[in-house]
C-alpha cells in the first residue's frame, strides 16, 4: 500500500511538471537543439586530432560528448531552473504541507526531465549509430551504469546549486562553473589519455568523469576491472556528498 501511494503521488505530481516543462520554450528548444547540435558539430572538435589519442573512434567520442551534453544541458541546467523557479513561486513550500516527503517532491521535478533526457539519449545513439557508421555499444550494461549514475548526480548537484541561485535569472550563471568543468575535464570531449599524467588523476577525482568513464568502456567494449571499480567508488562517493549537501542545505522558502 505504501508503496503504491509512493508511485501515485510521483505520477501526479510528475505528470503536473511535465505540463510546465512543455510550457518552457527555452528548455524545450535546449533539449530539442542539442542532440542535432552535437552530430553537426561532432567533426569540427574531433578533428584537432586528439581522438587519435584515445581508445575510442571519432563516432564513440562523438556519442560520448553527446551523452554528457545531455546530462549537463538537459537534466542539470534544466532542473536547477526548475528547482528555483518552484521554490521562488512557493510551490515547494505548499507541497511540503501535503503527503509528499521532500524527497518525493523533489524527485516529482526532476521525472520529466530524466524522462526527457533518456528519449534524448536514445536518439543520439540511433542517429550517430546511422550517421556516423557507429557499431552497438559493445559493453550496455557499463553504459548503462554510467548514464543512471550520471543522472542521479546531475539531479542532486541541480538541487546542490539551486541553494546558492537566488533567482531563475541567477541560475544561468551559477550553472555555469560545473557546465564548462564537466566539458573539457571529464573526457567527453577531451579524452583523458591526450592530458598530461597529472592533469589526468586531477580529472578522474571530479564529479562528472566517473560516469564518462564508464559510458566510455560501454561504447569501446569494457575496461579493466580496477578502473571500473575505481570508477563506481567516485561516482558513490560524489553521489553520497552531494545527498548530504541536499539535505542539510537545500532551501524549501523563497529567497526575495
Amino acid at each position: 500500500m505504501s508503496a503504491t501511494t509512493i508511485s501515485t503521488r510521483l505520477t501526479s505530481l510528475g505528470r503536473a511538471e511535465f505540463s510546465l516543462l512543455l510550457r518552457n520554450r527555452t528548455a524545450m528548444f535546449t533539449a530539442l537543439a542539442v542532440p542535432v547540435g552535437t552530430v553537426v558539430s561532432s567533426n569540427s572538435f574531433m578533428s584537432n586530432g586528439l581522438t587519435s589519442k584515445s581508445a575510442l573512434n571519432v563516432g564513440q567520442m562523438t556519442l560520448s560528448a553527446g551523452i554528457g551534453m545531455v546530462l549537463i544541458m538537459i537534466i542539470y541546467s534544466t532542473l536547477v531552473a526548475s528547482y528555483v523557479t518552484r521554490r521562488e513561486e512557493k510551490v515547494l513550500k505548499r507541497l511540503r504541507t501535503g503527503e509528499c516527503s521532500d524527497w518525493e517532491i523533489l524527485l516529482s521535478t526532476a521525472l520529466p526531465v530524466i524522462a526527457l533526457g533518456l528519449a534524448q539519449l536514445a536518439l543520439l545513439i540511433v542517429g550517430i549509430s546511422v550517421f556516423m557508421d557507429v557499431a552497438a555499444p559493445q559493453r550496455p550494461d557499463l553504459l548503462a551504469v554510467g548514464v543512471l549514475l550520471g543522472i542521479a548526480l546531475m539531479v542532486l548537484l541541480a538541487g546542490v546549486t539551486a541553494v546558492i541561485s537566488k533567482t531563475v535569472e541567477s541560475s544561468q550563471v551559477t550553472v555555469m562553473p560545473l557546465m564548462l568543468v564537466s566539458m573539457f575535464t571529464s573526457g567527453m570531449i577531451i579524452p583523458l589519455d591526450a592530458m598530461p599524467d597529472t592533469a589526468a588523476r586531477i580529472c578522474q577525482s571530479l564529479p562528472l568523469t566517473p560516469a564518462i568513464q564508464l559510458a566510455q568502456g560501454g561504447l569501446q567494449g569494457g575496461m579493466p576491472g580496477t578502473e571500473v571499480l575505481t570508477a563506481l567508488g567516485s561516482a558513490l562517493a560524489w553521489t553520497a556528498l552531494a545527498v548530504f549537501a541536499v539535505r542539510r542545505w537545500f532551501r524549501w522558502e523563497p529567497r526575495h
